[in-house]
């Protein structure tokens, strides 16, 4: 896994969610593969249509972004206006939104039968991102949610949230699941634990992210959350899936998807029957990388060898800038003497 996905993996946990950011791109590297639709296990090219038709036969659509990347949110729209030209009627689950916001995303949905001035739409909009916990976020990030939102309206689909609740997920992080209280332990989902080597490798994760500082105790609570969050996903979407004869398209961060692992390998343990499919949306890397080095399997104990995803659409980096960098001065600055 090459270090940017690491970093867009922890630093879009939506504790950390500000330091995601919308970026701008200094300096652009021109790569054949930006535009391309691979198909992992074969190495192949796709043409568009014929991703459509491959992913359509699925129970559950994985649409695995980069949350800051516009050409990945606009990817997302696509393939859902392809789906429901096809006849489909997906239902769309978000990651950034918890199952308990799904009362208030499907109002919002509600609102398409009522007809709207350009002023009214705006407070229509106003009330529903105060309403997620989202009037705090950087417009830019709102904006790419609520255009599939307002999408999801347009076309008379039905969607909804996926995760814990916002607080609950920042309690674990910062109590670990030991330091919440019973009650709360109750709301919390919890499939049989992976094995040692699953925690090894997250764990390995969670340092490169912090750019090699590791914090056992820190690196633990971010397992806990890690754990809570991908079950809870999990359950969601296998409940969705019973209520619903059409796909389930999951919006969702390309960590929690990679490999297998993650949301993926929790929804195969709850319902094993469930057809998946992981369509992810892959930044080129900062230098020129042969496509066989994209590909590479995941070779961790208990697990079978897999691609990164079944499908990768490539696209161009948000930032070339090394975060890493960034913080390491940010602590230079805060070790040097005080002139004063």
């Amino acid at each position: 896994m090459n270090k940017r996905m690491l970093l867009s993996l922890a630093f879009c946990i939506p504790v950390l969610i500000q330091s995601c950011a919308v970026t701008t791109v200094p300096v652009k590297r021109q790569d054949p593969l930006i535009g391309a639709i691979i198909d992992a296990r074969t190495s192949e090219p796709l043409e568009f249509d014929t991703l459509i038709q491959r992913i359509s036969t699925h129970d559950v659509i994985y649409l695995s972004e980069k949350h800051d990347h516009p050409d990945h949110h606009a990817m997302q729209q696509r393939v859902i206006k392809s789906l429901v030209e096809k006849g489909l009627d997906p239902l769309i689950g978000f990651e950034f939104f918890s199952m308990e916001d799904t009362p208030d995303i499907l109002n919002f949905l509600d609102s398409a039968k009522a007809p709207h001035s350009k002023e009214m739409t705006k407070i229509v909009e106003a009330d529903l991102r105060k309403k997620l916990g989202w009037d705090t976020q950087p417009d830019q990030m709102w904006a790419y949610y609520y255009d599939l939102l307002a999408l999801v309206r347009d076309k008379g689909l039905e969607a909804a949230g996926l995760d814990l609740p916002e607080t609950l997920k920042k309690r674990i992080t910062r109590k670990g699941m030991d330091g919440i209280t019973p009650l709360e332990k109750e709301g919390i989902f919890s499939t049989p634990q992976p094995g040692q080597a699953y925690k090894d490798y997250m764990f390995s994760i969670f340092k490169a992210v912090h750019c090699g500082m590791g914090n056992e105790q820190m690196q633990t609570r971010l397992y806990d959350t890690w754990l809570a969050r991908n079950d809870k996903m999990a359950l969601s979407v296998t409940r969705l899936k019973h209520h619903h004869k059409g796909p389930i398209v999951v919006i969702i961060g390309g960590g929690h998807t990679e490999y297998g692992l993650g949301v993926m390998d929790r929804v195969a343990t709850l319902a094993p029957h469930l057809r998946q499919v992981n369509f992810a949306f892959r930044e080129i890397s900062t230098a020129p990388a042969a496509l066989a080095e994209y590909l590479v399997p995941l070779d961790l104990e208990g697990y079978p060898k897999a691609p990164p995803a079944d499908f990768l659409f490539f696209t161009q980096r948000v930032s070339y800038e090394d975060p890493c960098e960034t913080f390491r001065k940010s602590m230079q600055k805060m070790k040097k003497p005080s002139m004063d």
